[in-house]
C-alpha cells in the first residue's frame, strides 16, 4: 500500500441540543437540522469511521489498522495501545446547552463498561455572543453537597459559568463536571470512549415528552469534587506548532499557517489535522491533497516527511 493523507466520512449525530451550524459554519452536508456532532475518526463500536477517498475507500480505520498497525498508528503507539485506536475526534454544534455531565476516569471505566476513560480538550471554533460553558466547581465541594443541590435545583449555583470566545481551548481532565452552552461551534479531541454520566439536563424533554436518562448515582465516585484550572493559554507563532495540551493521552498543537512548512515525524505516532480556519495543502513525496475548514486528516506514522502551505489555522494531534 501507498500510505497518503486519510479521510473519512463524517458519522452525523441527532442531538436534542444540536443544530445547522456544521453546515452554515462547517460546510458540512448534514442530514437534518438538529445535528449536534460530527465524528471524524471513530473507532467506537457501531460507529467505526470509513475511508472517502483514494485508494482505501470504502475501507474502516480498523480494517487498515488490522493491515498496517505500525504503518497508520506508529510504533509507539502500537506497543501502548495494541490494535486500538485511541482518540476519538469531533465537531459540535450547540443550539442549545448540552446537558450537565461527568466521564470517568480510565480504573472506573475499565472496571464498570470495559473502556477507556475520557479525557478531552475543546478548541471554540465560533462563539455567538455571551456564550458560555460550565467547567467545574466554584469552590471545593462533596458528594452530600452535589446530591442536596440536584434534590433542590441549585446544581449550578455551585458550578463555573465561563464567558468563551472563538480560539479558547479547555483541557477537562476525567472527573471534571461540565457542559458545553449554547451558540458554540467545538472541535473535540478526546480518548475513545463514548461514556458519559448525566447528571442534569435543565428538565427538557425530547418530542415525544420524554426526559433524558440521568446518571446521578454512577457519578458519585466519578466526579472530582475540588476547584480545577481548564483553561489552556497558549502562543500563537506563524508557521511554527504552538504547544497548547500536552497530557499522557495526546499532544495539540496549533499551527497558524501562512506560507509553507516542513514537517518531520519520527514514525512513533500517527498524526492528526483539524483545519480549524482557511485552506491548506499536504504534500509528499507522491501527491497534493487540498483541505478546508472542518475537515479533519489523518496521516499515518509510515508518512513522516511532508509540507503544509497555504493560509490555515490547523490543530495539529498526535501521541508523544
Amino acid at each position: 500500500m501507498k500510505f497518503y493523507p486519510l479521510q473519512f466520512n463524517p458519522i452525523f449525530k441527532e442531538r436534542i441540543w444540536g443544530g445547522e451550524k456544521l453546515k452554515t459554519v462547517l460546510n458540512k452536508a448534514i442530514p437534518s437540522k438538529t445535528i449536534g456532532e460530527s465524528w471524524e475518526l471513530s473507532t467506537v463500536k457501531g460507529d467505526v469511521s470509513v475511508v472517502s477517498h483514494g485508494e482505501s475507500i470504502g475501507k474502516s480505520l480498523i480494517d487498515i489498522i488490522n493491515e498496517f498497525p505500525n504503518e497508520i498508528l506508529g510504533t509507539a503507539v502500537y506497543t501502548r495501545f495494541g490494535m486500538e485506536f485511541p482518540l476519538l475526534f469531533k465537531y459540535l454544534d450547540a443550539r442549545e446547552d448540552l446537558s450537565i455531565q461527568v466521564h470517568p476516569d480510565d480504573a472506573l471505566a475499565k472496571k464498570r463498561h470495559n473502556s477507556f476513560g475520557k479525557t478531552e480538550m475543546w478548541y471554540i471554533m465560533q462563539a455567538d455572543t455571551d456564550s458560555r460553558i460550565i467547567v467545574g466547581f466554584k469552590e471545593n465541594s462533596n458528594a452530600e453537597q452535589y446530591l442536596e443541590s440536584l434534590n433542590n435545583k441549585s446544581l449550578l449555583s455551585l458550578l463555573n459559568d465561563v464567558k468563551v470566545k472563538s480560539g479558547d481551548v479547555f483541557f477537562l481532565e476525567t472527573g471534571t463536571v461540565h457542559a458545553i452552552g449554547a451558540g458554540l461551534v467545538v472541535a473535540e479531541i478526546q480518548q475513545t470512549s463514548d461514556i458519559t454520566y448525566r447528571l442534569y439536563d435543565f428538565d427538557r424533554v425530547d418530542v415525544t415528552g420524554n426526559t433524558r436518562e440521568l446518571h446521578v448515582d454512577l457519578a458519585l465516585e466519578a466526579i472530582n469534587y475540588n476547584t480545577v484550572e481548564t483553561k489552556k493559554e497558549y502562543t500563537t507563532n506563524v508557521n511554527e506548532s504552538n504547544a497548547v495540551v500536552d497530557c499522557p493521552y495526546f499532544t495539540t498543537n496549533f499551527i497558524p499557517l501562512d506560507g509553507k512548512i516542513s514537517i518531520s515525524k519520527s514514525g512513533e505516532s500517527f498524526t492528526v489535522y483539524m483545519c480549524i480556519e482557511g485552506n491548506f495543502e499536504i504534500t509528499t513525496s507522491e501527491s497534493k491533497f487540498q483541505y478546508k475548514k472542518g475537515d479533519t486528516v489523518l496521516m499515518p506514522a509510515a508518512l513522516n516527511s511532508f509540507h503544509l502551505s497555504g493560509k490555515a489555522s490547523i490543530l495539529e494531534i498526535y501521541i508523544s
